[in-house]
């Protein structure tokens, strides 16, 4: 597995703007992420390591997409080869997030390349009202779908379930990959 460092300039610029633009103070932001005013005043700082859960808590709070957070401004044509990107990272498992592509304006969608190791099953909490994912395996083999209701899907095999419900992905192969696209509605 290939790891990239998160763009932290980008998600500190982006995490202060749309903090402020909420209302919402940084005790706030952090009491309703459940993380610590310490940590945020950190990412916000540009300082700091942030996993996928603690950015995905701040996400839901502030109602943006996980995207803004660590999407630059792009050109038109885009190619992002494997290994590069902007990736984030679970704390304590073997899961890597590289944004391939956000929503535009008045587009709703998000495009995640996803690479998985062996080990303990990744379990995301509910994310934004609405949202629906769809899950595409690319090698290997995985258990993906609400954590009350998963299945083992194969290479080739598609996905999708309500992204707003507790939901997860176990890797069943060494080297799993699948494409991950988040759908705001």
């Amino acid at each position: 597995m290939t790891k990239n460092k998160p763009p932290i300039e980008q998600i500190a610029a982006t995490l202060s703007a749309e903090r402020q633009r909420s209302g919402l103070s940084m005790a706030e932001t952090a009491r309703r992420a459940s993380i610590a005013k310490s940590t945020l005043s950190q990412l916000e700082n540009g300082v700091g390591n942030p996993s996928i859960e603690t950015l995905w808590s701040i996400c839901v709070v502030l109602d943006i997409p996980f995207s803004r957070l660590i999407e630059s401004p792009s050109p038109k044509t885009k190619v992002i080869r494997y290994g590069e990107g902007e990736s984030v990272f679970s704390k304590g498992k073997d899961y890597q997030a590289t944004l391939l592509s956000s929503c535009p304006a008045n587009v709703s969608r998000d495009i995640y390349w996803i690479e998985v190791g062996l080990g303990e099953p990744f379990y995301s909490k509910p994310h934004n009202p609405g949202v629906i994912e769809h899950v595409i395996i690319t090698k290997g083999r995985a258990r993906v779908g609400l954590k009350s209701d998963s299945y083992v899907l194969s290479e080739g095999d598609y996905i999708t379930y309500p992204g707003d419900l507790p939901h997860m992905f176990e890797a069943l192969v060494e080297g799993t990959c699948a494409m991950l696209i988040s759908e705001y509605r």
